[in-house]
C-alpha cells in the first residue's frame, strides 16, 4: 500500500542542448518529449530542484583528471567524439556537468528532507562511463560520482544501486566492484552492449558478493519481471539495510524500444516503483533518487516516467497485483540466490 511521497524533480532545459546528431538514439528529443508530459501533467505536486554544475573536485570522485579535462575541450569543437558511440558538441560538458550536478542536488534535497525521492530527469546519461573514457552515450558517471559524494560529504556508508536499464551499468559496477560501500544489484540483456554483467561477476576484495548481476531473457514479461524483482530486493534491502537507494532508472526494456529488444511496458516500472516504496518502509525508509539512464523511443519514455510519476504522486492508496510465479522466474531466482549464498550479505 502507498500513499502520495514528497517527490521532487530535477530539470533543466541545458540538458537539451548537448547536441548528438539528428539520428543518435540518445537524442534530445527524449527528454522534450518528457518535459511537455511534466508541463501538462504534473505542473503542480512535484518539488523543482535546480541543477548546479559539479565542481571539478567532485568530478574527480571517480575521474581521472586527465579525462575531465579531454570533456573540457570538446567545448571549442562544434562537434566532436568522445567514444565511437558517444558524440560530444560545444554544449556537452555543460550538460554532463549539469546531470552530475543534478544528481547531487537531488541527493542534498533528500539528505535535507526537502523530498522522499527525488527523479533526476538528465541526459546525457552515466552508468556505462568509465574512470577515464566515455562509454555508451555516457560523459560523467552520475550515480558513481553521486555515491561517493554521498560517502564523503554525507557520511552514508551503505547505498543499494538498483539498475533496471537493459543495459549491463558496467561503469557503476567497475567504480565499485571492490567496495562494501555500494550493494549493485542490476537485471540486464547480456547479448547488448556492453556485453557484460555475467552471473559470476559478483565483486572482488572486500567488495565480493556486493555486485549482483542477474541476466534475463529478452521475453520477460511485467509479471516476470515484478516477481523477479519482488523476491530478490525484498531479501536485499531486509538484510543489507541500505541508507540510501539510488535508480538507474533505464527504461530501454520497453517493447516499443529500439535498441533494447525487450517485452516490456510502462506498468512493469509503475510496479516496480509501488514494491520500492514499500519494501523501504520496513527498513528504516530511505530516501530515493532516481536517475534517467536509457530510454530511446521518445512516446515509451514519456509513458514510463509517467507511470513512475502516477504511483508517486497519487493520494489515495493502491495495491500491488502480485503476479503467479513463473519456472522461468523460479530458476533466476534460485541460481542468483546460490550464486551469493555464500557471501551472506543479502541471502541468510
Amino acid at each position: 500500500m502507498t500513499m502520495a511521497i514528497k517527490t521532487g524533480i530535477v530539470r533543466d532545459d541545458r540538458f537539451l542542448a548537448h547536441n548528438t546528431g539528428q539520428i543518435h538514439p540518445e537524442h534530445p528529443t527524449r527528454l522534450k518529449s518528457v518535459y511537455k508530459m511534466l508541463d501538462a501533467e504534473f505542473a503542480h505536486g512535484l518539488i523543482r530542484i535546480e541543477p548546479q554544475l559539479a565542481p571539478l573536485e567532485y568530478l574527480e570522485y571517480v575521474h581521472t583528471p586527465m579525462y575531465i579535462e579531454k570533456v573540457l575541450k570538446t567545448a571549442n569543437h562544434q562537434f566532436t567524439s568522445l567514444a565511437p558511440d558517444t558524440p560530444a558538441s560545444e554544449n556537452t560538458w555543460h550538460a554532463a556537468s549539469l546531470a552530475v550536478g543534478g544528481c547531487i542536488s537531488g541527493l542534498d534535497a533528500l539528505v535535507n528532507k526537502t523530498c522522499k525521492v527525488c527523479f533526476s530527469l538528465v541526459r546525457p546519461p552515466g552508468h556505462h562511463a568509465l574512470a577515464d573514457r566515455a562509454a555508451g552515450f555516457c560523459v560523467f558517471n552520475n550515480l558513481g560520482i553521486t555515491a561517493r559524494y554521498a560517502a564523503q560529504r554525507h557520511h552514508i556508508n551503505r547505498i543499494l544501486i538498483i539498475d533496471w536499464d537493459i543495459h549491463h551499468g558496467n561503469g557503476l559496477q567497475e567504480m565499485f566492484y571492490d567496495s562494501s560501500a555500494v550493494l549493485y544489484f542490476s537485471t540486464h540483456d547480456t547479448r547488448l552492449y556492453p556485453y557484460s554483467g555475467d552471473w559470476a561477476e559478483t565483486g572482488t576484495g572486500n567488495g565480493q558478493g556486493y555486485t549482483v548481476n542477474v541476466p534475463i531473457p529478452r521475453n520477460l514479461t511485467d509479471a516476470d519481471f515484478f516477481h523477479l524483482y519482488r523476491i530478490l530486493l525484498a531479501d536485499m534491502i531486509a538484510h543489507y539495510r541500505p541508507e540510501l537507494i539510488f535508480v538507474a532508472a533505464g527504461f530501454d526494456a520497453h517493447r516499443l524500444d529500439p535498441i533494447g529488444r525487450s517485452a516490456l511496458t510502462e506498468y512493469a516500472f509503475s510496479g516496480l516503483m509501488h514494491l520500492i516504496l514499500d519494501l523501504k518502509k520496513a527498513s528504516g525508509d530511505p530516501p530515493v533518487l532516481m536517475a534517467l539512464e536509457g530510454g530511446y523511443h521518445p512516446k515509451a519514455l514519456t509513458e514510463c516516467v509517467r507511470a513512475v510519476l502516477t504511483v508517486l504522486t497519487t493520494k489515495q492508496n493502491q495495491s500491488v497485483h502480485i503476479p503467479e510465479t513463473s519456472q522461468r522466474v523460479d530458476t533466476i531466482v534460485k541460481k542468483t540466490r546460490t550464486i551469493h549464498a555464500p557471501y551472506r550479505i543479502w541471502t541468510h
